[in-house]
């Protein structure tokens, strides 16, 4: 991948997380309101874009992620960056077995279906939320930066190289 590309890749992985985390406050949201109002449009509509932003935009973040930001840290000697990161990808795993379960009872809340444990589904949900922020909290705290430090070093050896070149 080029250079410029992954800075632009960047950008979009944090605008992912900003959406990831609105999205969650969303579904906190429908759930704090499942009790009174599981039948009204405003809730089935917040519960059909919730579950299409996580089947769709979500996977295809943790996706991009694992194509092209963890690899080459798992590459690293250094053996915390390493374990962080094996982290992540069992995170995405974990948050991908919740969302199996969550996601067909958010259609059904989406499409008014009656047969919802509501329990269960407040209880799968407050699993997924809590595993999507500890998630992000991981990557933007060690794995994003150090990512983004590492590009930044390839950029300015490669800027180097062509001045070197062009003198």
């Amino acid at each position: 991948m080029k250079a410029p590309q992954q800075v632009q890749q960047f950008k979009a992985l944090d605008v992912c997380h900003q959406q990831i985390h609105q999205q969650l406050a969303e579904l906190a949201d429908v759930l704090a309101r499942l009790d009174t109002e599981s039948d009204s449009p405003h809730c089935r509509q917040k519960a059909k874009t919730i579950e299409s932003f996580f089947s769709e935009v979500a996977r295809s973040h943790h996706a991009e992620e694992e194509r092209n930001v963890f690899p080459a840290l798992l590459g690293s000697d250094n053996a915390e960056l390493v374990q962080a990161v094996r982290t992540l990808q069992q995170d995405h795993g974990w948050i991908e077995q919740n969302w199996l379960e969550l996601a067909p009872m958010l259609r059904a809340v989406a499409q008014g279906e009656d047969w919802v444990d509501m329990a269960e589904l407040k209880h799968n949900a407050e699993v997924f939320v809590s595993l999507c922020h500890d998630h992000i909290v991981l990557e933007e705290s060690l794995i994003y930066p150090e990512a983004k430090a590492r590009l930044a070093e390839e950029l300015a050896s490669r800027a180097a190289r062509l001045a070197q070149q062009a003198a």
